[in-house]
């Protein structure tokens, strides 16, 4: 059993900053990638920023130069600096990880943390 529990959410103001966490636990031998989605409210779920089991990132253009995704293997756990919020930064963000297994590569996700950006 995998589970991925975000943490980190909250309410602050424009112009500040917030540092999400995403760990798996469970039977984990390692992670492919991690991913940071976010669902603003009424709107579809977007990706927010990737990494590779190598390092290699990639980001929304929106959040480019702002936000910073990074992990830690050994942990089994990927950050997300988020820096010079905008209220339009507002949502729900979401963690997912995929995972090899010997049935192959699985995607979990992760409960959700609430983000907040008052303006």
């Amino acid at each position: 059993q995998v589970q991925l529990v975000e943490s980190g959410g909250g309410l602050v103001q424009a112009g500040g900053s917030l540092r999400l966490s995403c760990a798996a636990s469970g039977t984990i031998f390692s992670v492919d990638s991690f991913d940071w989605y976010r669902r603003p409210p009424g709107k579809q779920r977007e990706l927010v920023a990737g990494i590779s089991s190598g390092g290699s990132t990639n980001y929304a253009d929106s959040v480019k130069g702002r936000f910073t995704i990074s992990r830690d293997s050994a942990k089994n756990t990927v950050y997300l600096q988020m820096n010079s919020l905008k209220p339009e930064d507002t949502a729900d963000y979401y963690c997912s990880a995929d995972l090899p297994t010997v049935d192959g590569v699985i995607n979990y996700w992760g409960q959700g943390t609430q983000v907040l950006v008052s303006s």
